[in-house]
């Protein structure tokens, strides 16, 4: 197996379950510890105000996990830069914060960011990250304008919204459409110097036309995919069948 991944698993749907009986399993970090063995590059999560799935308390223990245990390993935390969640990051200090303008009562992050809004706040949180020493990406719609905005603002990298593409699963010419959006996003990203990650939706099916196109890719984060994956082959294999997809094993 090679040592370079890019994969890093989102543990909200296990937070979710273990939720429903208020349990301590399935443990989030046990299985963060898992597919962290197995070759995950690291462990992204979105702590939304509500705790409906990741809490505040998983965030930490997390980060202690991967400081004692996984020294190499990355922890991405995902959210809207609001104070509290601001806080969150200067507590815990994850390698990377993935900034995306989700509304609190959102089901899940469907569209980046509008760069032709007021984006004064971004901009402090993204100053204040940085100050930090924690990596900043910016949640991106497949749209060639938006990485040269990111890269104005400050931000390091971008994650390119892949949902449209993951939703084209059935149609496989509006998949071709959306993934030549992708690919043109990923390369206007590149010569702006940014790092090119992605996320929504992707699967062992459909990463592989995916990296093909662009194997610069440095990071998928995958959490519904993912999950449905390992109920069928458990968190190990799980990683080893993304990997395979990602062309890393």
């Amino acid at each position: 197996m090679s040592s370079v991944s890019r994969l890093s698993v989102n543990v909200n749907a296990v937070a979710m379950l273990r939720n429903r009986r208020n349990l301590p399993w399935p443990s989030v970090t046990g299985l963060a510890a898992i597919a962290m063995e197995a070759g995950a590059k690291g462990i992204t999560v979105h702590p939304r105000p509500d705790e409906r799935h990741i809490r505040k308390t998983d965030v930490h223990d997390l980060a202690e996990l991967i400081e004692d245990r996984f020294p190499n390993k990355e922890l991405c935390l995902e959210g809207y830069p609001s104070p509290d969640f601001l806080d969150l990051v200067e507590a815990a200090r994850p390698d990377q914060v993935l900034f995306v303008p989700d509304d609190p009562d959102q089901t899940t992050s469907d569209h980046g960011w509008r760069f032709d809004r007021d984006i004064s706040d971004l901009e402090a949180a993204i100053a204040k990250a940085k100050d930090w020493a924690v990596t900043v990406s910016l949640f991106c719609d497949p749209d060639p304008t938006a990485p040269a905005e990111a890269a104005r603002l400050g931000a390091e990298r971008i994650e390119i919204y892949t949902g449209p593409y993951g939703a084209c699963h059935d149609d496989p010419g509006r998949a071709a459409k959306e993934l030549d959006k992708i690919v043109a996003t990923a390369e206007a990203a590149r010569a702006a110097g940014l790092g090119v990650n992605a996320g929504h939706d992707l699967t062992v099916g459909n990463i592989p036309a995916l990296i093909a196109r662009a194997p610069f890719i440095r990071e998928m984060s995958i959490g519904h995919g993912f999950t449905a994956d390992a109920l069928i082959h458990g968190f190990a294999e799980s990683v080893t069948r993304f990997r395979k997809a990602m062309g890393e094993v």
